[in-house]
């Protein structure tokens, strides 16, 4: 299943505006910030589809029952890029584990690339519900192969939720063919119909990892 969230008019528009203008991405610190408050909204519709169940809690007056979440959270993200939108992750989901993938496109002579896997932080998956955010969804090949690393290492997830801010469609249906289907939900702000030669998508935002953190060698 696909979820596209600017299909809605909601505030979420606004941010996905500034992140896209040319003008305002010159203030890296804003361009986090931006990352952080999408990923609070998105965090926001995806705790719509978990788990609750019933808590009794005492107030100064007496005891409330109030619904929380039973389901038992993973935020996984992929450096560098990744990290500002998986800080607004855990601003909603302030009490989940967490797990880090370093990922990298490795350029070949011929001017295509391989996606390396180098570094993987992970707990325990299993009966858990996987978060696995990332800002640009482009190919989908680095995130299938940070989700089949964070598998290996960490066992079968109940269930993954797969959250981008802006997706190309090759990348949604790479993802959608090349993970669980009947375990896996998609999330996006928007999709964007073109990728370039190099794999960026159009109109896209430009490189998210050195718009919030400065531009790499």
């Amino acid at each position: 299943m696909v979820h596209i969230l600017t299909e809605e008019n909601t505030i979420l528009s606004k941010f996905i505006a500034q992140i896209r203008d040319k003008e305002i991405q010159k203030d890296s610190m804003r361009f986090r910030r931006n990352l952080e408050r999408i990923g609070e909204i998105t965090a926001y519709e995806i705790s719509k589809t978990l788990r609750y169940e019933p808590r009794l809690v005492e107030t100064p007056l007496g005891e409330a029952s109030v619904a929380q979440i039973s389901d038992r959270i993973v935020v996984a993200t992929i450096l560098r890029a990744g990290l500002p939108f998986h800080q607004g992750f855990l601003n909603y989901f302030d009490d989940a584990e967490n797990a880090f993938v370093s990922a990298y496109r490795k350029s070949t002579k011929d001017g295509k690339f391989k996606v390396k896997v180098e570094y993987i932080s992970c707990g325990e998956l299993e009966g858990k519900v996987l978060l696995l955010v990332d800002p640009m969804l482009a190919t989908g090949s680095s995130l299938v192969l940070a989700y089949n690393a964070l598998v290996e290492r960490g066992g079968e997830p109940l269930h993954t939720h797969v959250a981008s801010i802006i997706a190309s469609e090759q990348g949604v249906d790479y993802v959608d063919k090349n993970m669980p289907r009947q375990t896996t939900t998609i999330w996006t702000s928007a999709v964007d119909e073109e990728l370039t030669s190099r794999m960026y998508i159009v109109p896209g935002i430009g490189d998210a990892g050195d718009l919030a953190y400065g531009a790499k060698l």
